[in-house]
């Protein structure tokens, strides 16, 4: 017998679906059948939508996700199965920068779209609530990975404006308003189409192709934990879907995920260097990464994936050095064309 496919015809909603992984998600889906409306700031952003064509399979609308009205017309012209809240302003130095902007995108961006969904007569079946690992905020290398139950507590306007706009999910999903929300906070994510080269796996994957010098920003130390694009896209897949068939076992849940694997900021250096051949570029980055200075930002972040395991039988399947050589192929394909 045909197993049935759950996303035939699905009318999925994505905010910031121009972005990284909304643009993987939209895609993905695309390819099992759903049917996507799309929202993104505007058309001027160097995006995978656009590389690919991913927008000419879609609805896309423009417009800002603070915006109420354009949210409301969405909603009122479309029967809508399940959401993704992705959009975001997600560059930690930025923040720093424009607080203002960054809380306004985040915070309010977040609020607007759920109060929209709960004044709408639609029944939406799953909503799923991006927030990040950095809604933690500080916690000692002792008490990590993060667990879900932490206390959330942000210093830092990009890390604060995830916290925020995590909570506010909470509220929304709880006894008062009972919207079907899911919250994640992922490790970060990189792969194919991430085209923000202030983030460190495409900045320094762009200068060893390019043959251009790489300014780290950091002295090297600072933890992290790094998940492949795949991973993700499968994960907000199944738990969207559990979401949607099992409201009372997921509704209001949060759930981490991330490779518990702890590489210091320097060890993905020197994998993609060592990877590119460039031992010599290398050897100059590791004589002058000491003397830099880290402003506003987390010395220790990492994320197992031991809740989500239990709740849907998700791991990851891909680690950084097997994803090395598929993430270079793109971006020299990626950068060629330009």
């Amino acid at each position: 017998m045909k197993k049935k496919n759950f996303w035939k015809n699905k009318k999925v909603f994505i905010t910031g679906v121009a972005g990284f992984v909304g643009s993987n998600l939209a895609k993905n889906l695309i390819k099992d059948g759903a049917k996507i409306i799309g929202l993104t700031k505007n058309k001027k952003i160097n995006s995978l939508l656009y590389i690919e064509k991913i927008d000419r399979k879609i609805d896309l609308i423009f417009g800002e996700i603070t915006d109420k009205e354009l949210i409301k017309n969405i909603f009122l012209k479309n029967k809508i199965d399940i959401c993704f809240h992705l959009a975001a302003q997600v560059e930690v130095g930025a923040a720093r920068q424009y607080p203002y902007s960054t809380w306004e995108t985040n915070v309010r961006g977040t609020y607007t779209f759920l109060e929209v969904i709960r004044e709408s007569k639609q029944k939406i079946r799953s909503i799923i609530v991006a927030s990040s690992d950095k809604a933690y905020g500080d916690y000692p290398l002792k008490k990590l990975p993060y667990k879900e139950n932490y206390e959330l507590k942000p210093q830092f306007p990009y890390d604060t404006s995830k916290a925020c706009a995590d909570m506010i999910a909470k509220s929304y999903s709880s006894k008062l308003f009972k919207l079907p929300i899911l919250i994640t906070r992922f490790s970060n994510i990189y792969g194919p189409g991430q085209l923000n080269f202030t983030a460190l796996i495409p900045d320094a994957i762009r200068s060893c192709i390019l043959k251009k010098k790489f300014n780290v920003r950091s002295n090297g130390q600072a933890i992290r934990d790094f998940v492949y694009i795949d991973d993700i896209i499968q994960l907000y897949k199944l738990l969207s879907k559990n979401l949607y068939l099992n409201p009372k076992k997921f509704s209001g849940q949060v759930f981490n995920a991330g490779t518990n694997t702890k590489y210091r900021i320097i060890d993905i250096i020197d994998k993609i260097f060592i990877f590119a051949k460039k031992k010599r570029e290398l050897k100059i980055i590791h004589r002058t990464i000491k003397k830099n200075k880290t402003r506003g930002e987390l010395s220790v972040q990492f994320m197992d994936y031991d809740k989500i395991f239990r709740y849907v039988g998700w791991k990851p399947k891909y680690n950084f050095s097997k994803t090395l050589p598929i993430i270079f192929k793109w971006y020299k394909k990626y950068l060629r064309k330009l």
